[in-house]
């Protein structure tokens, strides 16, 4: 699974508590996390283990943070390997966290089984993803961070992605994308 969406949208905290779901029903889970590299020194601060310091824990997860490198697209230049990689040693899942700064970021969307968009409720011009980028090759689109006070625009948020999304062209004829 691809999972990419603007930076606070919750993309580790979600990860975190899908993967130890998954780990409880006895599923091997690889996380490869994607951090943006300066473009002055080259490094990365390749927090996603800090953030998710549960599944870091666990025996049956692993995480891979990795810098981009200077890569577009969201991913690294070895991301498809390290998927195959991950496979190859046994994890049925593997969750693939892009860097998740813009419109672009859907390289991975050629790489895994299905591409998640996550979204906050409450992030400005609801419909900047209608852009014909990144919302065009999401297989799923998850609004995140839906309860107490966001309740409300979580639901507006829904019902106009679910709007936006008939209007694009289908990519599979066997799948529609969900909201």
């Amino acid at each position: 699974l691809g999972l990419s969406g603007p930076p606070g949208a919750g993309k580790s905290t979600f990860i975190e508590c899908f993967g130890k779901m998954l780990t409880e029903r006895n599923h091997k889970v690889s996380v490869l996390a994607v951090d943006p590299s300066s473009s002055t020194s080259g490094g990365s601060l390749l927090g996603d283990k800090t953030r998710m310091t549960e599944l870091s824990r666990d025996m049956n997860a692993y995480i891979r943070p990795s810098p981009t490198g200077g890569t577009l697209g969201g991913v690294t230049r070895t991301t498809n390997e390290a998927i195959l990689l991950c496979e190859g040693g046994g994890y049925d899942v593997v969750l693939v966290e892009t860097v998740g700064v813009g419109q672009s970021e859907f390289a991975v969307a050629d790489m895994v089984d299905m591409f998640i968009l996550l979204l906050p409720p409450a992030g400005g011009d609801e419909l900047q993803g209608i852009k014909r980028g990144i919302i065009e090759m999401a297989d799923l689109v998850a609004i995140n961070k839906a309860d107490g006070d966001l309740v409300v625009p979580a639901r507006r948020i829904q019902a106009e992605y679910i709007s936006a999304m008939k209007l694009l062209r289908k990519r599979s004829k066997v799948w529609r994308p969900k909201v």
